[in-house]
């Protein structure tokens, strides 16, 4: 059998509650069992990036609640970035531009007071 052959699926279901506005008011995700969500799990904020093959282009979904406060969304982003430097790295192996993205998110995480300064 190839590595490369599908011998499994696994759905992620996002559900959008919006109001009379069409604001998001009410986020809940789900996921098979076998991806760590345990039934319907309830949000407050989701960024979704796809990478699509063919344009090479990166489609995004933003989406928060009306009642996400902005310190919420300064330590969303703040584990967001952090993330997504990680992730950079696993997936490059390029230290220095991994290195470059951590040392801003360690700033964006001062600036917002997430983090205390460094001495």
């Amino acid at each position: 059998m190839s590595k490369d052959q599908v011998v499994k699926t696994s759905n992620i279901k996002i559900r959008v509650g919006l109001n009379e506005e069409k604001i998001p008011v009410q986020l809940h995700w789900e996921a098979d069992d076998d991806m760590g969500s345990p039934g319907p799990k309830e949000c407050k904020a989701m960024i979704l990036a796809l990478f699509d093959e063919e344009t090479k282009d990166t489609l995004r979904m933003d989406l928060w609640t009306k009642d996400m406060q902005v310190v919420e969304m300064d330590r969303f982003f703040f584990q967001t970035l952090r993330a997504m430097a990680d992730t950079y790295y696993k997936a490059t192996q390029n230290a220095q531009m991994a290195t470059a993205m951590q040392q801003f998110v360690q700033y964006f995480g001062e600036k917002t007071e997430i983090i205390p300064k460094d001495s």
